[in-house]
């Protein structure tokens, strides 16, 4: 059985208008050269994540615009909220075949939960009692299989005092659920624009930079980085190993 591959973007910031930018980048040209990176290195993927910050000014037409173009690759999307989103809009546009709104995936032989940490108003990200509950019942009722969890929100420092203020404040808790379950193999988030891949035991940590803008790691204080757009290849491999590469736009 081949490896399942899993393509895996973040932080988009889309706009309505498909010329706005942030911070000097035309955030729906830059998604575009990712895709284009993407689809010329081990596409097609049996799946996308996208986690969270998927349109910046939560309009309708952002979302519509963003369902479409992904829709049109004709394999699953799941897509989870970010700080710069509407779960509400979410929920009516991006919940249509072929793309999902959070939820759990079986992919191989693999199960991937998409967790909310949204709240309204805030930077930084809480998961409802309720996704900890599903997340538990999902990992024991799917234990004969390997787990990935997807959130948008960091669940670990990542080495700059700014941003790690605006993680997930209910850590803890989210950590108490993965310790019950020995088939967890990897958390994988967004929401920090740059990439991330270390180790706790046997759990393996990644973040993913953005198709748009990165911030410059290991900082006091806010400061962007000059590093291109990117997204991340995953291969889930039977014995529960994730062979990961990052791809950078201007490479």
């Amino acid at each position: 059985m081949t490896a399942p591959r899993i393509l895996h973007l973040t932080d988009l910031h889309l706009f309505a208008s498909v010329r706005t930018s942030l911070r000097g980048v035309v955030t729906q040209r830059s998604l575009d050269r990712v895709l284009e990176r993407a689809q010329r290195h081990g596409w097609p993927p049996d799946c996308i994540l996208l986690t969270g910050d998927l349109v910046h000014d939560e309009s309708v037409a952002g979302y519509e615009r963003l369902r479409d173009r992904f829709a049109a690759f004709g394999v699953p999307v799941y897509c989870i909220a970010g700080n710069h989103d509407s779960p509400a809009a979410m929920r009516t546009v991006l919940d249509v075949s072929p793309l999902h709104y959070a939820g759990n995936a079986l992919v191989g032989n693999w199960c991937i939960v998409l967790l909310d940490t949204h709240v309204p108003g805030e930077d930084g990200g809480t998961i409802p009692a309720d996704d900890l509950t599903r997340l538990e019942a999902t990992l024991q009722a799917n234990s004969a299989r390997h787990a990935l969890v997807c959130l948008h929100h960091h669940p670990v420092a990542v080495g700059s005092a700014w941003l790690d203020e605006l993680g997930i404040a209910n850590r803890d808790a989210l950590f108490a659920v993965i310790n019950r379950h020995a088939n967890v193999r990897a958390l994988l988030w967004g929401h920090v624009h740059q990439a991330f891949d270390e180790r706790s035991g046997d759990l393996r940590l990644l973040a993913t930079p953005s198709t748009c803008v990165q911030f410059k790691p290991h900082c006091a204080r806010f400061r962007y980085d000059s590093l291109p757009p990117a997204c991340r290849w995953l291969t889930l491999h039977e014995d529960g190993r994730i062979g990961t590469e990052l791809l950078w736009a201007d490479q």
